[in-house]
């Protein structure tokens, strides 16, 4: 069985090609592979890999950028998207695409279902929600958060940065949702491959935080892990003394208990898997100094 898997340079892409079943083949595109702008390449490409699977993890995610380049972000999040859905119905192949929880306004008072409606707030959300209706209803659309993994461009590696050169970080504690660690989603993705699943689905780490609860958090567990050599003081700030250009969605807590009930998942909390990546990078960061 063959994969196609877009996207492989970004956290998941890696993840996606990391995590490969046994029985299973996989090529990765980047971004400099596979010129998501044209679909007579996707065509192509698709064609020549005649793949079983298409694994999307390919994204425009520059979301405050978004703002002043919406042609940018709708070519890539939503005509790229439906240009390698028609591929895959032309050659079989089943598509996983991967969307996100900025599709929904995050006014909900409880976490959002799979089947809630989206109200994106900013360019980037309405470019994913395009997307998701470009990828059309055989295939399998996961909507995740906050995802980070070792050595990518995140999150819980700006903090890390941030923690050893500043005597003090502030993080807007008014933005609620769940970290996701790239591997854990990389499992789902591949399992509703395999599955040959169709339709939304969700998928972030157990548990609650906001964006401060999830800076402690990274701060405590490398100061265990001995990444960092003090302790910084860390600041809760509201997100109105931090002002973006994309608006943010202030709750989007996504529920992945119907995605678990599928896939015979068991919920893992969300600082388990920090745990998890840090000590993950800090072996490869071992790795690379001897």
């Amino acid at each position: 069985m063959k994969a196609l898997i877009t996207g492989a340079a970004g956290q998941l892409g890696r993840a996606l090609m990391d995590a490969v079943p046994e029985g299973w083949e996989a090529t990765g595109l980047t971004r400099a592979e596979l010129d998501l702008s044209d679909p007579s390449v996707i065509a192509r490409e698709v064609e020549a890999h005649r793949p079983d699977a298409i694994l999307n993890a390919a994204a425009y995610t520059a979301v405050d950028r978004a703002e002043s380049d919406e042609s940018a972000a709708f070519a890539v999040n939503a005509a790229a998207v439906g240009a390698i859905a028609h591929a895959a119905r032309a050659t079989g192949a089943r598509l996983v695409h991967v969307s996100t929880d900025f599709v929904f306004d995050g006014t909900s008072p409880r976490a959002y279902r799979p089947d809630d409606g989206r109200n994106p707030l900013s360019v980037y959300g309405r470019s994913k929600a395009a997307g998701e209706d470009a990828a059309g209803p055989a295939a399998a659309i996961v909507r995740t958060a906050w995802v980070y993994g070792a050595g990518g461009a995140n999150f819980v590696n700006t903090m890390l940065r941030l923690m050893r050169t500043r005597d003090e970080v502030r993080v807007v504690a008014d933005q609620i949702g769940a970290p996701t660690w790239a591997a854990g989603l990389a499992d789902t993705v591949w399992a509703l491959a395999l599955g040959g699943h169709a339709g939304v689905f969700h998928h972030s780490d157990a548990g609650v935080a906001s964006w401060y609860d999830f800076a402690v958090a990274v701060q405590e567990e490398a100061l265990a892990l001995g990444m960092l050599e003090r302790a910084v003081p860390v600041l809760p700030i509201a997100t109105a003394d931090y002002p973006l250009p994309a608006h943010r969605p202030a709750f989007s807590l996504l529920d992945s208990a119907a995605t678990r009930a599928l896939l015979g998942q068991a919920p893992t909390h969300w600082r388990v898997n920090l745990r998890h990546m840090l000590a993950q990078q800090m072996a490869a960061e071992r790795g690379d100094r001897s």
